[in-house]
C-alpha cells in the first residue's frame, strides 16, 4: 500500500467543459464510464478506464430501479473498492506523469470515486463538472458558432477531396468531413472505408478540429448533403454550408471518368453492382442495364460515364436549392489537385484585390 498511495492529499479541482478541454495535453483525459458508453461516443483522445464493466453497470442500474439509490451505491462500492490498486496500476500503464483529467456521465459518483483513488495515489486530478453530458452540451453550442466558411463544390470526379488536401498544404484551413465520417458521400462512398463512427462520435471529432480553427480566417468545407453515409451533419454546420459562398470547380469529363475508374475499378464487381442497384431508379432502366452490362465486361469507363449522367443531374438540382446563390465557377485544367488548388487561390486573390471589393 505504501508504494501506491500518498498520505499527503493534493487538491481535486472541478472544471467546466471549456476549461477542462484546455487541460490537454498536460492533463490526459480518462473516461471512467463503461466500455459501451465509451464506444458510443467519447472525447477525442481520451483513454477508457471503466470503473464498472458493462455487466456491472447493468447490475447496479437494475438495483437502483428496484431498491433505490442507497442500495445501488453500496453495490457499486462493493464492486469498486476491492479493485482500487488495479485501477491505479492501469492508470500508470495508460498515461505518463502524475496529472489526470477524468469524467463520467454526469460528474457524479464514478468520477468522484476514481478522483479520490487517483488523488491518494499521488495524482493531481481535475474532474469534468457535469461530466460527459456537459461536454456534449458545450460542443453542440460551439458548433453553432459562426465561422467564415468557404464551400468547395463541383461535380463528382473533380477530385474535391484531393483539392482540399492541397489547399491545406498551402496554408488554408480545411475540414475534411468525409474523412471524419469514413464515407465519401455517394452510394459508392463506403467502398474502401473503415466503419463509420456513431453520429455522436462524428460530432465530437468534428468539434475537436472545428475548435482548433481561427474563426477570423476562412475555413474550407466540401459541399455535402445533410447526411454522409449513416452520419448526419450537425444542423448548425449544415446551415452554414448552405449559406456560405461557394467555389464550384469544373473539370473535363474524360478526366473525371479516368479518376473514377482509377478509384473504384479495384473493388469487387459485386460491391459495385450493389451500389448501382441502389441508384437504378435514378439511372433509368436502359442506363442501368447498360451500366451493369459494362460492369460485367469490365468496361469501367462506360460504367463511370453512366454514373456521371445520374450524379451530374442530381448535383444540378442540389445547387439550385442552395440558400446562398453566390457561386464562383472556375474551369480547371489538367488533373493535378495541387495546381487546381493554386488556381483557385489565385482567382480568389484576384477578386479580393479588385478595386471596391477589399
Amino acid at each position: 500500500m505504501q508504494g501506491r498511495f500518498s498520505f499527503s492529499k493534493i487538491m481535486i479541482i472541478k472544471s467546466e467543459a471549456k476549461t477542462f478541454l484546455e487541460l490537454e495535453p498536460e492533463y490526459p483525459f480518462v473516461d471512467v464510464r463503461s466500455p459501451s458508453e465509451f464506444a458510443f461516443g467519447h472525447i477525442p483522445g481520451a483513454f477508457n478506464l471503466p470503473l464498472f464493466s458493462d455487466d456491472e453497470r447493468a447490475v447496479i442500474g437494475t438495483l437502483f430501479q428496484k431498491q433505490g439509490k442507497d442500495a445501488a451505491i453500496v453495490k457499486g462500492l462493493n464492486i469498486a473498492l476491492p479493485k482500487v490498486f488495479h485501477y491505479v496500476d492501469l492508470l500508470k500503464n495508460m498515461i505518463p506523469g502524475t496529472k489526470v483529467a477524468i469524467h463520467c456521465w454526469r460528474g457524479g459518483m464514478r468520477s468522484e470515486l476514481m478522483a479520490e483513488v487517483f488523488n491518494k495515489a499521488g495524482y493531481k486530478v481535475s474532474i469534468l463538472e457535469g461530466g460527459y453530458k456537459a461536454y456534449r452540451q458545450f460542443i453542440r453550442e460551439a458548433l453553432s458558432s459562426v465561422a467564415e466558411i468557404m464551400v468547395l463544390g463541383g461535380y463528382t470526379g473533380c477530385g474535391k477531396t484531393e483539392i482540399l488536401s492541397s489547399l491545406a498544404g498551402l496554408g488554408e484551413q480545411v475540414i475534411d468531413l468525409e474523412s471524419l465520417a469514413c464515407h465519401k458521400g455517394s452510394v459508392f462512398g463506403a467502398l474502401g472505408q473503415g466503419s463509420q463512427p456513431t453520429n455522436e462520435q462524428f460530432e465530437n471529432d468534428l468539434h475537436r478540429i472545428w475548435s482548433g480553427m481561427d474563426p477570423a480566417r476562412r475555413i474550407w468545407l466540401e459541399d455535402e448533403s445533410r447526411s454522409i453515409g449513416k452520419v448526419a451533419l450537425p444542423p448548425p454546420v449544415f446551415e452554414q454550408i448552405s449559406r456560405a459562398k461557394m467555389v464550384k470547380v469544373g473539370l473535363d469529363r474524360n478526366i473525371r471518368i479516368a479518376r473514377l475508374v482509377s478509384e473504384y475499378s479495384l473493388f469487387d464487381k459485386e460491391l459495385l453492382a450493389e451500389a448501382l442497384f441502389r441508384i437504378r431508379e435514378g439511372l433509368g432502366g436502359a442506363r442501368y442495364q447498360y451500366a451493369m452490362k459494362s460492369l460485367e465486361e469490365s468496361d469501367f469507363s462506360s460504367v463511370a460515364d453512366s454514373v456521371l449522367e445520374y450524379y451530374d443531374k442530381a448535383y444540378q438540382k442540389a445547387i439550385a436549392k442552395r440558400e446562398n446563390k453566390e457561386i464562383l465557377t472556375i474551369a480547371l485544367q489538367g488533373s493535378s489537385p495541387s495546381s487546381h488548388a493554386e488556381a483557385i487561390l489565385e482567382l480568389l486573390n484576384e477578386i479580393e484585390n479588385e478595386p471596391g471589393l477589399s
